[in-house]
C-alpha cells in the first residue's frame, strides 16, 4: 500500500496548480480527499481523491463536457497516475459572479 506524506500531497497540489495555469483562472480552489478514501483501490496504487472549483476565461461558451475535458488536457499524465478522482466545478468568469456553488 502507498501512503503520501503530507509533502508529497503538497507536491501533487502545487503540481496541479502549475498544470493548469495554462487555463490562466482567475479563481483556482483544490481540495484534498484522499484521507476519505483509504483502502480504496485508487488509493492503493498511489492516485489522490480531489476537487477542483476553477473560474477561467477558457471556459466562455463552453459546455461543462468541454471544461472538463480542458481540465484533464492540462493535467495529462497526472490523471492517469496522479489523480484517481477528481471533481470538477468549472465556470467562465461572468458565471462565477452569480454562481452559488462557486466555492470548494
Amino acid at each position: 500500500m502507498t501512503d503520501l506524506t503530507s509533502s508529497e500531497r503538497v507536491s501533487t497540489l502545487d503540481r496541479i496548480t502549475r498544470k493548469l495555469a495554462c487555463l490562466a483562472p482567475s479563481k483556482l480552489e483544490i481540495l484534498d480527499d484522499s484521507h476519505k478514501h483509504a483502502g480504496h483501490a485508487g488509493a492503493r496504487d498511489g492516485g489522490g481523491h480531489y476537487r477542483l472549483v476553477i473560474v477561467s476565461p477558457a471556459f466562455f461558451g463552453k459546455s461543462a463536457m468541454a471544461r472538463h475535458r480542458l481540465v484533464y488536457a492540462a493535467l495529462g499524465d497526472m490523471m492517469h497516475k496522479d489523480i484517481h478522482a477528481l471533481a470538477i466545478q468549472a465556470f467562465a468568469p461572468d458565471e462565477a459572479e452569480i454562481s452559488p456553488a462557486g466555492s470548494v
